[in-house]
C-alpha cells in the first residue's frame, strides 16, 4: 500500500479531492488529508507537519490557491520549506483559485448542480482559459447562485473529468499526482 498525504489550505479543496482522486488512484493508495486554516496557516506550518509525519515512505502533495500571489514565487517558497524535511513531495498551485478548475469543466458543474445546458457556455471566450479569470468564485456564483464552497466542491468533484478540463494548472496537478506515486518526483 502506498500512502499519499495531501496538505491543502481549506476544507473545500479537501472535499473536492475526496470525490475526484479515486478517478486517478486505485485501492492500493491510502489517502490522508491535513487541512489548514487558509494559505497563511499552510505557509507557516507546512514544514513542521511534514517533519512530524511518522511514515517515512509516505508521499506528500501540497496544494494551494494562487490567489493574487506570484505562482512561481509561492511554489518556490513552499518548496524550500519542504526540502528541509527530506520527505518526498510535490507542490501544486491552483491558478487563481479552486473555482477556476470548476469553470474549466462546466460539464462537471452542470452535472453537479443539475443545470441543463450550462456546459454549452464552455466555448465562450471567458471560459476558454479559466486560469486567467481573476475572481473565479464570483464568476461561478453568477452561473450557480446557490453555490457554496464546501458542498459545491463536493458535488462538482464527483464529475470533474481527468481529460476534459481546460485548466493547465489542473492538468499539472493530475500529472504531478501520478508522478509522485511513481517515484518520478518533480516539485
Amino acid at each position: 500500500m502506498k500512502e499519499l498525504v495531501i496538505l491543502c489550505e481549506e476544507l473545500s479543496m479537501k472535499e473536492m479531492l475526496r470525490e475526484f482522486l479515486p478517478k486517478i488512484f486505485d485501492d492500493n493508495v491510502i489517502i490522508k488529508y491535513i487541512v489548514f486554516d487558509g494559505k497563511r496557516d499552510l505557509r507557516k506550518r507546512v514544514s513542521r507537519k511534514l517533519k512530524a509525519y511518522q511514515n517515512n515512505s509516505a508521499r506528500f502533495l501540497i496544494i494551494l490557491d494562487q490567489d493574487t500571489c506570484d505562482c512561481y514565487e509561492l511554489k518556490r517558497e513552499i518548496t524550500q520549506k519542504c526540502e528541509t524535511t527530506h520527505k518526498k513531495f510535490i507542490v501544486r498551485i491552483v491558478c487563481r483559485e479552486l473555482e477556476s478548475w470548476y469553470l474549466a469543466d462546466l460539464s462537471a458543474v452542470e452535472k453537479g448542480f443539475r443545470i441543463p445546458g450550462l456546459s454549452l457556455k464552455q466555448n465562450k471566450e471567458k471560459f476558454r482559459n479559466p486560469d486567467k479569470i481573476a475572481h473565479a468564485a464570483e464568476e461561478l456564483q453568477k452561473l450557480v447562485p446557490h453555490y457554496q464552497k464546501v458542498s459545491g466542491s463536493r458535488e462538482i468533484g464527483k464529475f470533474l473529468s481527468i481529460t476534459n478540463n481546460r485548466s493547465k494548472s489542473f492538468h499539472a496537478f493530475v500529472t504531478g499526482c501520478q508522478k509522485l506515486l511513481e517515484n518520478d518526483i518533480t516539485h
